[in-house]
């Protein structure tokens, strides 16, 4: 039974772009059972918080932005606020009863049942609140086996609807073609599409296993669907998304799964450019790399995980590789693909450091030429190995620790951003602005990725109109921080 037209939902995203693609399909089931999207939480019956629960700070973005949404029950049109995604999948109950200002807290396996609870909320049932649990036991151990075992759960946004039928979503596919449980919210000419869920390493330092699951990968069938359907839905560039990439296939029977869907993806009409994100170092392969710099459409863009560069603190951290490892490895990359943008995320402060782990990491840095580095310190999550270790520094110590490489990092990311002056690069138009009455776009380089990457401003004369979504050459011509300034040529 559909909700009645007149209930209004708004779906806020917080955290990463893992998230951004459940709280697209979340929209879609909602749609599908009538249920009206807006944008602005003030005007919906019920706002949907999408939480993240990754570190601490975004636990604490999360909870702020239910104490916001539930403000606006006082000035808006808003009945009830209820928390979905990862922060309510990892704490559930304990975060109902210490924020009992949300009217439910609902894990992965409400979503595809979301609208009935939604409905029961704003009928004065306020659902039981999910109880957490080690989401890495719903699957068999071995990769070979989880395809049959995940029938029937709960795998935020890889568009499995069971409850569903073909007309209830929202564009109509051939019987022939797997569904796609989507909607969009908003209009950006790129969006994120999820290849995989979970992961099967065994960081010390990380909690996500443990509430997203073991590894599981979608179907390239499935992939290629929701591709063809955000092509149809004005996106030109498809962001694959996964807690590890490199792993994709693995539990299909074929590693190399990715490397044959990567050309497939670039062929589809409408779609201009394939982003990959997140590979593992010590399961990045030279046949990927070897498809990806040279498959046509396939963005000069590697976002590695590295975390540190110490040989000995890797390894406490249940992690592979070194300095030297992975200089080489970014020399295997740049080999392939000169004019590679290369991201990656580093942990200071991890129990045990030593000055000579920091020394190793400091060295890898320079040496890296990264274009962007995201630095974090390290603080204790609940349920992790290294929760329990030994040796922890003092927390004024790792603040230290993080200011010295965060200064260091911005200034070596800002000299790599000025080493691509001269460069020409594909930029994807994604938005204008007026600087100081002038007018000017902004997008991104294959070599920058979304949100947190930079951005690329693009110069042009009335002669060379531009729009959102336009694909043009440029050349880079000056930097704003690791911004690039550029001029179609």
């Amino acid at each position: 039974m559909t909700s009645a037209p007149s209930r209004s939902v708004a779906v806020v995203t917080l955290g990463c772009a893992r998230n951004e693609v459940d709280s697209e399909e979340l929209a879609g089931r909602l749609s599908a059972e009538g249920w009206t999207l807006v944008d602005d939480a003030a005007q919906a019956d019920v706002a949907v918080v999408n939480t993240c629960g990754f570190v601490e700070q975004a636990k604490k973005d999360s909870i702020d932005a239910l104490l916001e949404a539930n403000d606006l029950k006082d000035s808006g049109r808003t009945q009830a606020v209820v928390a979905v995604g990862c922060l309510a999948e990892r704490y559930g109950n304990q975060l109902a009863e210490q924020l009992p200002e949300a009217d439910a807290v609902l894990g992965f396996d409400s979503y595809s049942d979301m609208s009935s609870h939604l409905t029961a909320v704003l009928n004065g049932h306020k659902p039981e609140a999910h109880t957490p649990g080690d989401r890495r036991k719903l699957l068999p151990i071995s990769p070979a086996k989880r395809q049959e075992g995940a029938s029937g759960l709960a795998l935020p946004g890889h568009g499995d609807a069971p409850t569903l039928e073909p007309s209830d979503v929202e564009v109509a596919s051939p019987v022939s073609t797997p569904r796609v449980i989507r909607a969009r919210l908003d209009g950006r000419p790129w969006a994120p599409l999820k290849i995989a869920s979970g992961c099967d390493r065994r960081c010390a330092f990380c909690a996500i296993p443990a509430f997203r699951g073991a590894f599981l990968s979608r179907r390239p069938s499935d992939v290629l669907a929701e591709a063809r359907w955000l092509a149809e839905h004005d996106v030109k560039e498809v962001f694959l998304v996964s807690e590890n990439s490199t792993s994709y296939g693995k539990d299909l029977g074929d590693l190399r799964l990715l490397d044959t869907m990567l050309p497939e993806l670039t062929a589809i009409d409408g779609i201009e450019r394939v982003r990959v994100s997140y590979l593992q170092p010590a399961e990045i392969r030279p046949d990927l790399l070897d498809v990806m710099a040279n498959t046509p459409g396939v963005a000069p863009y590697y976002d590695i995980s590295f975390q540190h560069a110490s040989g000995p603190l890797l390894r406490t951290m249940r992690r592979f590789g070194d300095r030297e490892s992975f200089l080489t490895l970014l020399d295997d990359v740049r080999r392939r693909t000169p004019n590679a943008g290369i991201r990656s995320n580093v942990i200071v402060g991890f129990p045990g450091e030593t000055e000579k782990d920091l020394e190793e990491l400091e060295q890898f840095l320079v040496a890296a030429r990264l274009d962007v580095v995201g630095v974090f310190g390290y603080s204790d999550e609940d349920g992790t190995e290294a929760e329990s270790y030994a040796d922890k520094l003092p927390t004024d110590e790792i603040e230290a620790r993080l200011e010295h490489f965060r200064t260091l990092t911005e200034e070596l990311n800002l000299q790599r951003a000025e080493e691509r002056v001269g460069e020409r690069l594909d930029v994807l138009i994604e938005a204008e602005e007026d600087e100081d009455g002038e007018l000017r776009f902004v997008g991104r380089a294959g070599q920058q990725g979304p949100d947190v990457d930079g951005v690329t401003y693009v110069e042009t004369s009335d002669e060379r109109p531009l729009a959102t979504g336009d694909m043009v050459s440029v050349e880079v011509v000056a930097t704003e921080g690791i911004d690039l300034v550029a001029e179609v040529r």
